[in-house]
């Protein structure tokens, strides 16, 4: 049905696994057929999908919403699977466009996340996937934050990568100019069940070991905390996110 996929095409694929092919050629491979179908249903630009006979006889519909400019090729079931970093890959994978970085434009109302150096790949897909379920469009990502393109983010993030905007900035510059209440996530802070959360605002997230940098907490106009009732030294960053994430939402109404 399709060509053949080379021997030098999927080299070329192969090295996308690593970041400094990813940065040289804007380009980056989604594996899974969850996840190519939301690439399909978003503005990223394809360059290739790969797949198995038997997933492009078994999904006329998906194939059907292919687009003209992208190139499609066949090959076989272990050889797709060395293509990309998750070998439980049977079905389809595609490579695409990383877009040209856009300027952030924080929510009109409710929450925009701040990470401040977030660095496990996939704590930061789960937070990316944490954001779309709460309706949030914008993450601020500090410059030490993980690489959005890398395929454990993108593996966490569930597809949720198309609907919400990162974006790597100077984050305490960034923080300094902007005219909103800007709340940390800190051990130290306000407890969050006693918390009046605004109607819009930051929340900032810190890195998963030394939490928030001195230089983002002189930005804060709150530090807000999760109480703790056990015994456990601390949360998980994306877990802690959730949680506060929720109680905004809840009690600002947004």
């Amino acid at each position: 049905m399709y060509p053949i996929l080379s021997k030098n095409k999927a080299t070329s694929i192969r090295q996308l696994a690593l970041k400094k092919y990813r940065l040289e050629r804007a380009a980056f491979v989604l594996e899974g057929k969850k996840g190519v179908q939301a690439l399909l249903a978003s503005d990223y630009v394809i360059k290739c999908i790969v797949g198995t006979p038997d997933f492009f006889s078994g999904n006329p519909d998906m194939v059907t919403t292919f687009r003209r400019e992208t190139e499609v090729f066949e090959t076989n079931t272990a050889l797709l699977s060395g293509l990309g970093s998750f070998v439980h890959n049977h079905e389809v994978l595609a490579v695409a466009a990383i877009p040209l970085p856009t300027a952030p434009c924080l929510a009109p109302k409710g929450i925009t996340l701040a990470l401040d150096g977030m660095q496990d790949p996939g704590n930061l897909g789960t937070m990316i996937r944490i954001a779309d379920w709460y309706g949030i469009t914008t993450i601020l990502c500090a410059q030490t934050t993980a690489e959005l393109y890398n395929p454990k983010v993108l593996q966490a993030s569930m597809g949720s990568f198309v609907k919400v905007n990162l974006h790597y900035v100077n984050l305490p510059r960034y923080l300094q100019g902007v005219q909103l209440p800007i709340l940390g996530a800190m051990l130290e802070g306000k407890s969050v069940h006693d918390f009046l959360f605004p109607d819009r605002g930051i929340l900032v997230i810190g890195n998963e070991s030394h939490g928030i940098q001195p230089a983002v907490q002189a930005t804060l106009t709150e530090a807000v905390a999760i109480p703790r009732y056990g015994h456990a030294n601390s949360l998980n960053a994306a877990t802690a996110a959730a949680i506060l994430c929720d109680n905004w939402k809840r009690i600002g109404g947004m």
